[in-house]
C-alpha cells in the first residue's frame, strides 16, 4: 500500500525542482530554432487540461469513480506534457513581450503573476492529492483536492488567457 508519508520527500524535491527549472528557463539559451510554433498547442493542453479537471469532478460527484480516475491521470498527463513543452519552447526561443498599455497591461500582468505563483503552490497539492488517490485514502484526497482543484483550474485557464493575450505579439 502507498503512503503519502512514504512520497512526501519525492513531492517535497518535485514542488522544489519543478519551479526551478521552468527559472532556468530565463537564463538558459540554446541556439535551436524549433520547426512548430509551441504556444497555441501547450495554450490548448491547458485548455483542455481545465476541461478534464471540470469534466472529473462532475464524474466523482456522479459516482464514476473510474471516469474520473481517467480524467485525473490524462489531467496529470496532459500537464506533464505540458510542461515539457514549455520548457522546450522557452529554451528555443526569445521572450515575448506584452505590448498593450492601460488597464489592460496591469490586467495581463495580474493574471500573469497570480498564474505563476499558483502554478507552484498547486505542484504539491496536486502530488498529495493523488497520492492520496493511489493510496485509497479517499478521506484524505477528498480533503486535498478541494483546495488543489479551483487552483489548478485557475492555472490552467489562466495560461490560456495569458496566451490569448500576449499572442498578438509574438514575432515569428
Amino acid at each position: 500500500m502507498i503512503t503519502v508519508k512514504k512520497y512526501t520527500k519525492t513531492i517535497v524535491i518535485l514542488s522544489i525542482v519543478i519551479p526551478i527549472a521552468v527559472a532556468a528557463l530565463f537564463v538558459i539559451d540554446l541556439p535551436y530554432k524549433l520547426p512548430i510554433f509551441l504556444p497555441p498547442i501547450y495554450a490548448t493542453i491547458n485548455a483542455i487540461t481545465a476541461l478534464l479537471l471540470v469534466t472529473a469532478v462532475w464524474a466523482i460527484k456522479n459516482k464514476k469513480q473510474k471516469l474520473h480516475e481517467i480524467l485525473m491521470k490524462s489531467a496529470i498527463g496532459l500537464s506533464v506534457l505540458f510542461l515539457i513543452l514549455y520548457i522546450i519552447y522557452h529554451i528555443t526561443s526569445e521572450d515575448t513581450k506584452f505590448g498593450g498599455n492601460g488597464f489592460i497591461r496591469y490586467f495581463y500582468f495580474f493574471i500573469l503573476i497570480s498564474h505563476i505563483i499558483l502554478s507552484i503552490i498547486v505542484i504539491p497539492f496536486v502530488l498529495t492529492t493523488f497520492v492520496s488517490a493511489l493510496n485509497k485514502d479517499f478521506k484524505g484526497h477528498k480533503k486535498i483536492a478541494r483546495i488543489a482543484f479551483p487552483i489548478w483550474v485557475y492555472v490552467a485557464v489562466t495560461g490560456v488567457i495569458v496566451y490569448l493575450m500576449i499572442k498578438p505579439y509574438y514575432v515569428f
